[in-house]
């Protein structure tokens, strides 16, 4: 009887303390549910009180790089961003509306000089992405034209069309330009407009089969890291080598100033943006993931943009 009364109690206080446990273990679930939920009010306070942040990406292999680096930026730093994929056009007139925040890949002072007229006094340049960045029109190193005035004397040659982007580009205007200024039409020319993939997709055919082709490249691009190519000569009255700017409107600063300050320390090299998007055409790697691959590689300089 005893033995049965003491094989009781201790099953009592085991029964006792196991509920104990799962009472603490529930009250600690509890305790760790209301601090993730703590947290992410907190999260969601701070991007509310940092507001949302508008960039503006058009479809050029050259913009979403430094725009989705950028995002990633200011994500980390409590922003909401919204990127909008629209052309050229529409996000200088965004900017002048306050409708757009930033536009990473801006062409000055020479290929958006009209635009830049226009706006010079509505928008601020915030930083310099990078220098000297060549534009125009190229050709394979294979074919024997130099020059412009060589390529005009061979319009059978080359199918007489010059291959080049979407209107409304600045490389496009530039090219109707040189287009009516030089006579190709009365050489027997034709430039021929279509999106920057179809443009590449035409080019990288020919090449391949080492077969003449002009069209309207500029740097940076997949297109000079895949093949040897040679701008034409006698076209400097046209197209000068750009420096490429971080746009924002007048008033950025006192909108969002931690978001300006930030990307005010912007800058990436040529080769480093053309060595992106290679990665992406070749390997699918998305601009999203290349960009999360920079800001580890070059941690010190995100840093440093920030003012750590």
């Amino acid at each position: 009887m005893k033995k049965f009364l003491l094989l009781f109690i201790s099953a009592a206080l085991l029964a006792l303390v196991a509920c104990g446990n799962g009472e603490e273990k529930n009250n600690d679930a509890t305790a760790n549910e209301t601090e993730d939920a703590t947290n992410e009010t907190t999260n969601e306070e701070a991007n509310e009180e940092k507001g949302t942040i508008v960039f503006g990406q058009t479809p050029w292999s050259s913009t979403a790089p430094p725009t989705q680096i950028a995002k990633q930026i200011l994500e980390e730093q409590g922003y909401e961003i919204e990127v909008q994929h629209v052309s050229q056009p529409i996000i200088w007139d965004g900017m002048s509306n306050q409708e757009i925040d930033f536009f990473m890949d801006a062409w000055l002072p020479y290929t958006e000089a009209p635009r830049w007229e226009k706006f010079q006094d509505e928008l601020v340049k915030v930083a310099t992405s990078y220098e000297n960045a060549e534009l125009g029109w190229a050709v394979p190193s294979y074919v024997e034209e130099d020059t412009i005035e060589e390529l005009k004397a061979n319009a059978d040659k080359y199918d007489g069309e010059i291959v080049t982007i979407s209107e409304g580009a600045g490389i496009v205007e530039i090219s109707t330009e040189m287009f009516e200024g030089e006579n190709f039409e009365e050489n027997g020319f034709k430039l021929s407009p279509s999106s920057e993939g179809a443009m590449i997709s035409v080019v990288q055919s020919k090449i391949d089969n080492e077969e003449p082709v002009v069209f309207t490249p500029w740097r940076p691009h997949s297109i000079f890291a895949r093949n040897d190519l040679k701008f034409l000569e006698g076209q400097d009255e046209y197209f000068q080598a750009d420096n490429v700017y971080v746009l924002s409107y007048d008033g950025i600063e006192e909108a969002h100033p931690e978001a300006y300050e930030i990307l005010s320390n912007w800058s990436i090299s040529i080769a480093e943006l053309e060595a992106m998007i290679l990665e992406n055409e070749e390997n699918g790697t998305s601009f999203e993931d290349l960009a999360t691959e920079w800001i580890e590689d070059n941690r010190d300089k995100v840093d440093q943009m920030l003012g750590k």
